[in-house]
C-alpha cells in the first residue's frame, strides 16, 4: 500500500449553489447552501484514502465544531490524523459559489491553517517515512518549505499544487519532483497562455508537470520525454470543487504503485470525472472500486 503524507490545509466548505454568480456589487438569489468538509490538504488526503492509499494528515484544525467535524471526515475516509493538531480559535473556511455550469469561485479564511509556520514533533520522521508528500499552499510558506526539505533530504517524491497561485522560490522547486498547476494557474506561473509553452519553462524549474486542463484532459511533460495530452473523459459537470484534488490524490496512489505514466493519468481522471458529477468537494470523491470500474 502507497504511504502518502499530507502536508496541507483543512477547511471546512460553505457552498452556495447559485443559477450564476454575482457580479460584483450584485446580489442574488441561491437554490441551496451546503457545508461539506474540504481543504486542498483534506481533499487530496481523502482522495487518495479512499483510492487506496495509507494517508496520513499533517495540519491543524481549530477548537470549534468546524474542526470536530473536520477531523471526523478525514478519520471516516481512513486518513490517519494523529498529527492533525486542535489549535485556540476557528478552523479554516472556504466560502465558495457554484452555478448552474459547475463553474466555482471560491474566497479561503486560513484560520487554524494559518498557525501552521513549522513542522511540529514526528512531522518531519511521517514525511521521511512516507512514499510520497503532498504539497500545497493554503499553509504558510515556510512550513511548506520545510516540508519539502525533509521530504528531498530523505528521497521521498514531492508533489506540489501550486495554489492558491503565488511566487514560487527556486528553494522550494529545488525540492519538488512532481507539479501539477491547473492551466490558469500554469499561465500566471510562466506568463503563457498555452499550457505546451508553459509546460516547457516549467521544466527548467522541476523535472516534471502536469498541467491539468479541466474538460480539456491534462498535459504531461518530463525532462528528457514526449509530453502526454490525455482528454478527459465526457460527462456532464455538476460541481468542479475538488476534481483537481481528487485528480492529484488519485494520481499520487497510482504514481506509488508504480504504475506508468499514461496509465497513472487516465486512471486519475476517472476519479476527477466522477467526482465533478456529483456535488461537493471530499464528499463527491470516489472509491477505489467506482475508479476501477469507470
Amino acid at each position: 500500500m502507497t504511504g502518502i503524507a499530507v502536508l496541507g490545509s483543512t477547511n471546512m466548505d460553505l457552498v452556495a449553489y447559485v443559477a450564476r454568480a454575482p457580479e460584483r456589487g450584485e446580489t442574488v438569489t441561491g437554490r441551496e447552501f451546503r457545508t461539506i468538509p474540504g481543504g486542498k490538504g483534506a481533499n487530496q488526503a481523502v482522495a487518495a484514502a479512499r483510492a487506496g492509499g495509507e494517508v496520513m494528515m499533517i495540519g491543524a484544525v481549530g477548537d470549534d465544531e468546524y474542526g470536530t467535524l473536520l477531523r471526523s471526515n478525514l478519520e471516516h475516509a481512513g486518513v490517519d490524523t494523529d498529527l492533525l493538531h486542535t489549535t485556540e480559535g476557528p478552523s479554516g473556511t472556504a466560502h465558495i459559489v457554484v452555478d448552474d455550469m459547475g463553474s466555482n469561485s471560491i474566497v479561503v479564511i486560513p484560520g487554524a491553517n494559518g498557525t501552521v509556520t513549522a513542522l511540529g514533533p514526528g512531522e518531519s520522521a511521517a514525511i521521511a517515512g512516507a512514499d510520497l508528500l503532498l504539497l500545497q499552499l493554503e499553509l504558510p510558506l515556510p512550513a511548506v518549505m520545510e516540508g519539502a526539505r525533509v521530504a528531498h533530504a530523505q528521497g521521498v517524491r514531492t508533489i506540489l499544487t501550486p495554489s492558491p497561485v503565488q511566487p514560487l522560490p527556486s528553494e522550494l522547486l529545488d525540492c519538488i519532483d512532481l507539479l501539477i498547476p491547473n492551466e490558469h494557474e500554469a499561465a500566471e506561473l510562466t506568463g503563457s497562455a498555452d499550457p505546451h509553452a508553459a509546460a516547457q519553462i516549467l521544466l527548467s524549474q522541476v523535472p516534471a508537470v502536469v498541467v491539468t486542463l479541466g474538460s480539456k484532459g491534462c498535459l504531461y511533460a518530463a525532462r528528457g520525454s514526449e509530453p502526454i495530452l490525455l482528454p478527459a473523459p465526457e460527462v456532464t459537470a455538476v460541481d468542479t470543487t475538488g476534481a483537481g484534488d481528487t485528480f492529484i490524490g488519485t494520481l499520487a496512489v497510482a504514481l506509488g504503485e508504480r504504475r506508468p505514466v499514461p496509465e497513472s493519468m487516465a486512471w486519475a481522471s476517472s476519479a476527477a470525472a466522477l467526482c465533478v458529477q456529483r456535488p461537493g468537494a471530499s464528499t463527491s470523491m470516489p472509491y477505489r472500486s467506482e475508479i476501477d470500474a469507470a
